[in-house]
């Protein structure tokens, strides 16, 4: 059984649509994207940059070092290596987000 943590609420991610929490000592961001709120690591693989400090554009994770674009409900690049770390995320009714550090796995 994995560890969940209350990390934000739906509303908080409602207007900038992207939060940095920490999650038992890990540095994760989360984006809203499409109704949905997905983490990732949110440190770079590539440039060590903050994920968390770039943009959402069409959505894409646009990281702020040199603009690689992941996918957020897998962590892929888009036209790169490698794969940006991504965590299992569940929403309560009343809004709260949890975050588990095992990975995300992609519904079928």
């Amino acid at each position: 059984m994995s560890d969940w943590h209350a990390v934000a609420t739906i509303k908080d991610l409602t207007a900038r649509k992207k939060k940095a929490v920490d999650v038992a000592g890990t540095p994760v961001a989360l984006f809203y994207v499409n109704g949905r709120v997905y983490a990732l690591n949110d440190i770079c693989i590539h440039e060590q940059r903050q994920l968390s400090k770039g943009a959402l554009l069409f959505g894409k994770v646009i990281c702020p070092g040199h603009q690689w674009k992941f996918d957020p409900a897998t962590g892929e690049p888009e036209d790169q290596d490698g794969c940006q770390p991504t965590y299992a995320v569940r929403t309560d009714d009343d809004g709260t987000i949890h975050v588990s550090l095992q990975p995300a796995k992609e519904e079928v």
